[in-house]
């Protein structure tokens, strides 16, 4: 157990208090460090490598990263805490990081690491509902009780709020509609096991995929592909924009698949406004066709369909949300100060 700092009683009898965070957002491709104020500001960032190849490798990396931020960009004050957003399935509350991935669980006390490495208390949730949870308290939430976070990056996944609370499920496991099916007669098969899940057609890695299985169809496209490097879904969207024929049917079959997503979601869960986060979703044009595929009876109750979230880095601040928990500053009183 980490000894409390000294501030710590001064805090507690002084809401006034300030400071920061160290937060830690692990991507597929890299991780990104930032030093976050209580109120939701990001200070400052710096990217480094990440491998996601097992827990243990990724811990090292987060580690690592820490380690080289704390030395290379240091705050003017120690920071509060270290809080820390990570792919898979977390128990926040233990501070336990269940599994990266299906198939690949190695239960790691993440917090207890963290916390005798650098003596400093820290605070651990999946990344999808470190952004949603962002959302919430700095962004979209300050205008909606019931909304959808939907991140479409490398994979897709969701954050719910319903009725002012997110939606943890009962093996911490809610949020995986990367793994709805969009399409039952469809011949693409995901990791999961089925055919058809939207993760396969309209993410970034399924971008690359639809590419690389329809390209031989379509000899006269333009889009570069080489060997060993994943096709960037920017790059498709521009090439479709032109007029190549196998980029627009990418597209369109990502933004079907996108739209039925978003529909059924809506009818689970009756959101007034689905955020849109991730890389993929910077593209206006993407979010253009998906709105061309969106059914106005199924969507007649969503006030706000489809905008961009309002925090650029809505994982990192998360992550900071993760780190203010597990030194108690939790609810409105985090924000406040």
């Amino acid at each position: 157990m980490v000894t409390l700092p000294n501030w710590w009683g001064m805090y507690s009898m002084n809401k006034q208090f300030s400071g920061s965070v160290i937060a830690v957002d692990l991507g597929g491709t890299s991780i990104l460090l930032g030093e976050v104020t209580v109120e939701g500001e990001v200070i400052r960032t710096k990217s480094y490598p990440s491998d996601t190849t097992s827990q243990v490798i990724a811990l090292q990396n987060i580690i690592d990263a820490i380690a080289d931020f704390k030395k290379t960009s240091p705050s003017q004050s120690e920071p509060l805490a270290i809080g820390i957003g990570v792919v898979g399935r977390v128990d926040g509350m233990r501070g336990i990081w269940l599994e990266i991935e299906p198939g690949k669980s190695e239960a790691t006390d993440v917090t207890a690491i963290i916390e005798s490495t650098f003596g400093i208390r820290c605070g651990i949730d999946n990344d999808v509902a470190c952004a949603t949870k962002a959302e919430q308290r700095f962004g979209w939430g300050k205008q909606s009780d019931n909304f959808i976070y939907l991140n479409i990056g490398t994979g897709i996944a969701a954050g719910f709020i319903v009725d002012g609370h997110y939606v943890n499920g009962a093996s911490l496991n809610s949020g995986e509609v990367g793994h709805v099916v969009v399409d039952l007669h469809s011949d693409v098969v995901c990791g999961c096991g089925r055919k058809g899940c939207v993760e396969r057609i309209a993410s970034g890695l399924g971008f690359h995929e639809r590419v690389l299985a329809l390209r031989s169809q379509y000899p006269n496209s333009a889009l570069a592909v080489r060997d060993g490097e994943r096709v960037a879904a920017q790059a498709i969207f521009a090439a479709a924009v032109s007029g190549d024929e196998l980029c627009v049917r990418v597209c369109e079959e990502a933004a079907s698949a996108t739209a039925a997503l978003v529909m059924n979601l809506v009818r689970v869960s009756d959101p007034d406004t689905i955020v849109l986060g991730g890389g993929v979703t910077k593209s206006d044009y993407f979010v253009g066709r998906v709105k061309s595929y969106l059914n106005p009876k199924t969507m007649r109750f969503v006030a706000r369909s489809l905008v961009k979230t309002k925090l650029p880095e809505s994982g990192l601040v998360g992550a900071a949300l993760a780190g203010m928990q597990a030194i108690g500053i939790t609810g409105e009183e985090a924000y406040r100060i």
